[in-house]
């Protein structure tokens, strides 16, 4: 009865330590088109754009050429802070925050939720949470 005490506490461990270690590393988006560092800013959580697959286009840095906003159009996507002011909801959720897709320029609300030391699902909403995408990013484990 102690060994099942034992692993049962250890597994909850195991999944409380998740939150910790997403900002250790980088993550591949669910295109491993890009990858994304995570950070913690005044308590909340922040990703930015480390590597993309393809940085250039036409000899020159891809740019942000569909932010609505002209002043921005130009900013490279290298850097790119795209997923902003996430807080912590519990041991391996954060919520609150928004994700900007720079395929089409538009900004969504956002939650994300890591179901393994491995995964993290990130999800886009507008409104409600139930009308939205889940995309899963993964751990990169290169170099």
């Amino acid at each position: 009865m102690k060994k099942i005490a034992v692993i049962v506490a250890l597994m909850a461990f195991s999944l409380g330590s998740y939150a910790q270690k997403i900002t250790e590393g980088t993550w591949y988006n669910e295109e491993k088109t890009s990858r994304v560092q995570f950070y913690e800013q005044n308590g909340k959580l922040f990703g930015k754009i480390v590597w993309l697959k393809e940085p250039t286009e036409n000899g020159k840095p891809k740019v942000d050429k569909n932010n609505p906003k002209d002043a921005l159009k130009s900013k490279p996507l290298m850097g790119l802070v795209f997923l902003k002011g996430f807080e912590k909801d519990g041991d391996n959720e954060w919520e609150d925050g928004t994700i900007y897709d720079p395929r089409n320029g538009k900004t969504y609300s956002s939650e994300m939720e890591m179901v393994s030391p491995d995964k993290l699902n990130v999800r886009g909403y507008i409104g409600i949470s139930l009308i939205g995408r889940t995309s899963e990013f993964t751990r990169y484990k290169g170099n």
